[in-house]
């Protein structure tokens, strides 16, 4: 593994662990030119992924991209780093278990979603935003009448939503 710091060549390993629920290694390294310590993972890839963007274009799947989308989307937002880490892997597990070497990028956004979804309904619609490419604020009524209509308790605090703007401006 090529030092990252001084791109010297020969780099030694001083930990190795597991991670991610036992799905990749994390490996502890050291530099012995520069001194420089860092830290990579080593995980199983089954096949090569495409991703066949929407314009036609394809590109090589990379989950390092898929990981910092998920975690824009979860800028801020009361969320532990190991949840994220699985929703990614899970989306990724399920990419490379489907047998289909070339996947539509729309397939991995709609996985995605429904992470979101379950993972917390502000990364939700935050993501939703910019996927479906809200243009007005309807766009954003929809998609939090929707929440409303699977979660609840989140539509008893959204008055907006179930008709009861009027009422609870009076109160």
């Amino acid at each position: 593994m090529r030092c990252p710091y001084c791109a010297s060549p020969d780099t030694q390993v001083k930990d190795s662990r597991p991670a991610e629920e036992n799905v990749a290694i994390r490996r502890r390294r050291i530099c012995p030119d520069c001194g420089g310590r860092f830290t990579t993972f080593e995980r199983v890839q089954l096949r090569e992924l495409t991703i066949i963007k929407r314009a036609g274009r394809k590109v090589p799947f990379d989950r390092d991209k898929l990981l910092r989308s998920v975690e824009v989307a979860l800028r801020k937002r009361p969320v532990e780093a190991d949840r994220i880490e699985r929703m990614v892997s899970g989306i990724v597990r399920q990419l490379e278990s489907s047998g289909e070497t070339e996947i539509p990028s729309s397939a991995i956004g709609e996985l995605v979603i429904e992470g979101l979804k379950g993972l917390d309904p502000v990364a939700y619609v935050r993501f939703a935003s910019v996927y479906r490419d809200f243009r007005e604020a309807a766009d954003f009524q929809e998609v939090l009448s929707e929440i409303a209509r699977d979660t609840p308790e989140v539509e008893a605090a959204m008055p907006v939503a179930n008709g009861q703007a009027t009422a609870a401006k009076r109160h």
